[in-house]
């Protein structure tokens, strides 16, 4: 009888994309070797729906190859991180009181944090028949760059500018990335969010305004005025 679980993440960030595959299937290997009950494997949502978006597409590629492990397997697919929101060049740019974000302002895009991943990723594992076989998009709310942008603002206590950032701009740093942002302006992450709501409440999803309010953001000193 088999037992155990894996709960499993693979990123190509900080090696690529091809390290990201490679390591995903000898996960699968192992689990598949180990007689698991069941893998959990986190993707990207529509990245089973060929964006060409790199890090979606090894993603994919790491999921068919578990489709063929015989081993009992989900796929949960969260939408864009609210997590990103504290980190990199959006919280540096609180220092200039703006929001620098490569959409247009009034692009909608789904968002989840890590709490809701974990959560549903729990549930997963706790229902393991129900969720079998199943390639499941997650997200708990849904924002524009000027919302998020508003909110931000309001959590802060400082007056957040939205700039949108070319994607010129963004490809000389990482095609993979220009491509994802491409993606969200151009199609977009549909996901059921308000299905997700009613069929699994014990979730807890967060919506944005309320992560971002129970986020500890910091202190930053205010921008240097062009006159002083």
């Amino acid at each position: 009888m088999r037992s155990g679980l894996l709960f499993a993440v693979t990123t190509p960030f900080g090696t690529d994309t091809t390290t990201e595959t490679r390591q995903g299937k000898v996960l699968v290997d192992a689990a598949a070797a180990a007689r698991l009950g069941h893998i959990a494997l986190t993707s990207a949502a529509h990245a089973d729906r060929g964006t060409a978006v790199p890090h979606y597409e090894s993603k994919h590629l790491v999921e068919q190859y578990l489709h063929t492990a015989g081993v009992p397997w989900t796929v949960i697919a969260p939408a864009a991180f609210m997590d990103n929101y504290t980190s990199g060049w959006t919280l540096d740019g609180l220092r200039d009181n703006t929001f620098a974000w490569p959409m247009p302002a009034d692009r909608p895009l789904t968002l989840i944090p890590a709490a809701d991943i974990g959560a549903y990723a729990a549930l997963a594992l706790q229902r393991r028949d129900e969720f079998a076989g199943r390639h499941i998009d997650i997200a708990s709310d849904e924002c524009t760059p000027g919302q998020i942008a508003e909110t931000r603002a309001a959590v802060t206590h400082r007056p957040i500018t939205y700039q949108e950032v070319p994607l010129t701009h963004v490809r000389t740093r990482s095609a993979d990335l220009a491509a994802m942002f491409e993606y969200f302006t151009t199609v977009g992450l549909d996901v059921d969010i308000a299905g997700l709501r009613r069929d699994y409440p014990e979730v807890g999803w967060h919506n944005f305004a309320d992560w971002a309010a129970g986020q500890e953001w910091p202190t930053l000193p205010a921008p240097i005025s062009a006159n002083q």
